[in-house]
């Protein structure tokens, strides 16, 4: 997180700076929803949302706060729904050998799987792989959970280090890629232009089979200029030389599979759903059995997030960086937008704003990457707390 800290929060005791002069703490109650994303590797949502309302509470006392951890399909999605944690050998984007979790609900048969889990960026950031690194970890999570008993895959899809269209979980799933001659394919997005066709002789059906719900955090395609390695290639470590190579190929993967690679939020996880729609689609003869959904919007209704927030006054949403994807299907756009709807003041934490945001939405600056994010998330809600506030007392 960047930006300039802010001045330590004032304790009941001393004069909170910026409060209105008609400000009573014993007014009428506050309902205020407090439901931000994860500020990855610094703090889960759940704690986020802890913290945050902690401020909250010391500057306005009489409120009721409600905790609302949310997710778009990124790390931490998995936990936020009930079942038992699964936790088993895999590997990681770059091929070895780690461990990785998932949630199972046996009484709804549904595993919930993040991408994040076992193919996520964080495990290869200080060496990416965005030619060469494979989703096959997040498939051996699949087929494990189809062993179980999982009839529905909900795979949250942010976060990766691949840019592979799927192949890695196609692969687990004993559906190989092959080029021309009929060897496999090495793993990775920079290997796709020499696709030729898929050897399923050992194909897990019943893996394959199952009913896919794709948590996307994004709406853009696979393929183009607005495509999985145009716009996510280079945060994956990507070259423009890269970024090139693996455009081209999951344009042919696109060709070969017969995926249209316009739809929108294909692009997610590297055009994972490219190839669990074609898995799908030779499975059972069509695409019925693929949703491509909006994570946040996933995780808002299952926690009821519309119907809290219509009977909220304030609601505070955060997240680590505010900028051009906070606006494109993230939490915060989210949340923000079930919030105007309801006639809630709304307030956003993020530790930058690289762009503004909304008008009237209150924008806090949590302030500079520290080791005491909890101190920095309960002066940002105490922040938000006084500015709603203000924003009350202006507004009438």
């Amino acid at each position: 997180m960047t930006g300039q800290p802010f001045p330590a929060a004032k304790t009941p005791e001393e004069e909170t700076p910026g409060l209105p002069a008609d400000f009573h703490p014993n007014a009428d109650t506050v309902r205020v929803v407090v439901a931000p994303d994860a500020f990855k590797g610094t703090a889960s949502a759940s704690q986020a949302a802890e913290w945050i309302a902690e401020g909250i509470q010391s500057i306005i006392i009489d409120c009721d706060v409600e905790h609302i951890p949310m997710a778009d399909g990124g790390e931490g999605t998995a936990e936020l729904f009930e079942g038992d944690t699964i936790t088993l050998p895999t590997t990681d984007a770059a091929g070895r050998l780690t461990e990785a979790s998932y949630v199972f609900n046996a009484a709804e048969a549904t595993a919930y799987i993040d991408i994040a889990a076992a193919t996520g960026l964080p495990a290869v950031k200080d060496s990416p792989v965005p030619l060469t690194g494979d989703t096959y970890g997040t498939g051996v999570l699949i087929a494990d959970a189809q062993s179980r008993g999982a009839s529905t895959i909900v795979l949250g899809m942010g976060g990766s280090a691949t840019m592979d269209g799927g192949t890695g979980i196609l692969v687990a799933l004993g559906a190989t890629p092959i080029d021309a001659k009929g060897h496999p394919l090495k793993p990775g997005g920079g290997n796709l232009d020499q696709l030729a066709d898929f050897d399923t002789a050992h194909l897990n059906i019943p893996a394959g089979s199952v009913d896919w719900v794709l948590l996307s955090d994004t709406e853009f395609p696979a393929t183009g200029p607005e495509g999985a390695a145009r716009i996510f290639g280079p945060q994956k470590g990507a070259s423009p030389e890269d970024v090139d190579k693996v455009d081209a190929g999951l344009a042919h993967l696109c060709e070969v599979t017969g995926v249209d690679s316009q739809q929108p939020g294909y692009g997610a996880a590297g055009a994972v759903p490219v190839g669990i729609t074609w898995l799908s689609q030779m499975l059972h003869g069509n695409t019925e059995h693929v949703h491509v959904v909006s994570g946040a919007r996933t995780v808002a209704a299952a926690h009821d997030l519309r119907e809290k927030t219509n009977n909220a006054h304030f609601v505070v949403t955060g997240e680590g960086s505010y900028d051009e994807q906070s606006v494109n299907g993230k939490v915060v756009s989210v949340v923000t937008e079930l919030a105007a709807e309801a006639g809630a003041t709304v307030a956003v934490c993020a530790g930058t704003f690289k762009i503004d945001t909304p008008e009237g939405v209150i924008a806090v600056d949590i302030g500079e990457e520290s080791d005491d994010v909890r101190s920095q998330l309960v002066r940002a809600g105490a922040q938000a707390a006084v500015d709603y506030l203000n924003t009350s007392t202006t507004q009438g």
